[in-house]
C-alpha cells in the first residue's frame, strides 16, 4: 500500500486523486492534506481519509477548521498558512506527494517534498515551469522520480515507455482549443469571464480553465515539457485536437508516431502516476473509437492565441524570463476573473511584463532569484494594467515585439 500526501485535496485535482484512493483502498491510503480555504469539503476529506496530518493556507480559517472536526478521535495534526502546507509536503512517511495547488503557490512545498525524500506527482505545471532551474538539480540530488500527472505529459511518458535513449525526435503536444475555439476572432473582444469558464471538454479549475481559453496552458506546457523531457523548444510543436482523445504523441528518429488515447478523464494520468510503473485496472468507460467518431486537427492560430508565442519566447529567453511570464500570467488572470481586465488585456499586459525584464533576465537563477522575478512581475502587472485604461481599445490579438520571434509551430 503506497502512503500518499495530497496538495490542493479540495481541488479538481485533489478531489479527483481522493476519488481514485477510495476505490483502491488496498493500493493507496493518506498520510497527509492540504488546502487552501474550502473548510466543509476539507473537514469531509479528514472524516473519510483520516490523516496524519492537515493544513489549510488561510490562516483565518484555522478555528474553523478546528471546529468542524473537534469531535473526532484521534485528531491530526492542524497546521494553517503557507509554512504549514510545507510541513505537510515534508511529513512522515508519504512515498509520493500529488502536487495539485494552482500556480506558483506549488514550489515550495513541492521543492520540501523532494528535499525529504519524497517522489512527485506532478500536477502543478508552474513547479517545473518557474522553478525548473532549481527544481530539475534537485531532483537529481535526491534521487527521487518526478512523475507527470497532467494528461499531456502523462501521455508523452507513457508513450516513451520503452523508447531507447536518443529515440525521441519531436513532442506534439495536443490542445482542445478551449472555450473559444470556433470563435471568429473579432467575437473575442467581447468576451465575458463566463464565456471564459465554458471549456467544451474537460471540467477544471478557473484558472486553468481561462489558461485554456488563451491557450496560455499549452504554451506553459511546452515549458514544461522541455524541463521534463530534455527537448529543444523547436522540436515541442502544437496541435489544435478539438475531440481531447489524443492526449499528445511522439515522434521517433525512424518518423514513427506513437499516441496516447482515452476518454477526457484526469483520474487515468493522476492513477499512472501514483501507479507506475504498474498498470491498475480500473471500471473506467473505456474508450469505444467508434463512438469517439472522427479525430481532427488543425494548426493554432497565433492571431487568435497570442499566448503560445509569449510561452515559446519565454522559454528560450530562459533563465527567470519563465518564472516571469508564469507569474504575470497568473496575476493577468486574475484580474481578468475579478473583471479588472479585458480578456484581450491578459496577452498585453503579460508581454509588456516580459519585455521589462528581458534587461534584467538572470540567466541562471536560484530560488531566490525567481521567487524575486515572481513577485516583480504581479506587481509589474498591476502596473501595466492601470496603463491599459488610458489607452484606446482598438486592440486586435497579435503580439507585436514577437515577431521578432519565431517559435516553432504544428508540423
Amino acid at each position: 500500500m503506497k502512503a500518499i500526501t495530497l496538495l490542493g485535496s479540495t481541488g479538481s485535482i485533489g478531489t479527483q486523486t481522493l476519488d481514485i484512493v477510495e476505490h483502491h483502498p488496498d493500493r493507496f491510503r493518506i498520510v497527509g492534506l492540504a488546502a487552501r480555504g474550502n473548510v466543509e469539503l476539507l473537514a469531509q476529506q479528514i472524516r473519510q481519509f483520516r490523516p496524519e496530518i492537515v493544513a489549510i493556507c488561510l490562516e483565518d480559517k484555522l478555528p474553523e477548521l478546528r471546529a468542524a472536526i473537534a469531535d473526532l478521535d484521534p485528531q491530526p495534526m492542524i497546521l494553517a498558512g503557507e509554512q504549514g502546507v510545507v510541513e505537510v509536503a515534508r511529513y512522515g512517511d508519504a512515498e509520493a506527494v500529488v502536487t495539485g495547488i494552482v500556480g506558483c503557490a506549488g514550489l515550495l512545498p513541492t521543492i520540501a517534498a523532494i528535499e525529504a525524500g519524497k517522489d512527485i506527482a506532478l500536477a502543478n505545471k508552474e513547479t517545473l515551469i518557474a522553478g525548473g532551474p532549481v527544481v530539475n538539480p534537485l531532483i537529481e540530488k535526491h534521487g527521487v522520480k518526478l512523475l507527470p500527472a497532467d494528461s499531456e505529459h502523462s501521455a508523452i511518458f507513457q508513450c516513451l515507455q520503452g523508447v531507447p535513449p536518443g529515440g525521441l525526435r519531436r513532442i506534439i503536444l495536443t490542445a482542445s482549443g478551449g472555450a473559444f475555439r470556433d470563435w471568429p476572432v473579432e467575437k473575442l473582444a467581447t468576451v465575458k469571464v463566463a464565456d471564459a469558464l465554458k471549456h467544451p471538454n474537460w471540467s477544471m479549475g478557473r484558472k486553468i480553465t481561462v489558461d485554456s481559453a488563451t491557450l496560455m496552458n499549452k504554451g506553459l506546457e511546452v515549458i514544461e515539457a522541455h524541463y521534463l523531457f530534455g527537448m529543444d523548444y523547436d522540436d515541442i510543436d502544437i496541435v489544435i485536437h478539438p475531440q481531447s482523445i489524443i492526449h499528445s504523441l511522439i515522434e521517433l528518429q525512424d518518423t514513427s508516431v506513437l499516441a496516447q488515447l482515452g476518454w477526457p478523464d484526469m483520474r487515468l494520468p493522476l492513477l499512472y502516476a501514483l501507479s507506475w510503473p504498474e498498470r491498475i485496472y480500473t471500471d473506467w468507460e473505456r474508450l469505444d473509437l467508434v463512438k469517439a467518431g472522427d479525430l481532427t486537427f488543425r494548426s493554432p492560430d497565433h492571431q487568435k492565441y497570442p499566448c503560445m508565442q509569449l510561452a515559446y519566447a519565454a522559454g528560450r529567453a530562459g533563465g527567470s524570463m519563465p518564472a516571469v511570464l508564469n507569474a504575470a500570467n497568473e496575476q493577468a488572470v486574475e484580474l481578468f476573473l475579478e473583471e479588472k481586465i479585458g480578456f484581450l488585456e491578459i496577452p498585453r499586459v503579460i508581454e509588456r511584463v516580459c519585455d521589462r525584464h528581458q534587461a534584467d533576465n538572470c540567466a541562471e537563477p536560484g530560488l531566490e532569484e525567481i521567487l524575486a522575478a515572481d513577485r516583480w512581475a504581479r506587481q509589474a502587472v498591476l502596473e501595466a494594467s492601470a496603463t491599459l485604461k488610458s489607452e484606446p481599445k482598438s486592440f486586435t490579438p497579435g503580439v507585436k515585439s514577437l515577431e521578432r520571434v519565431t517559435p516553432a509551430t504544428a508540423g
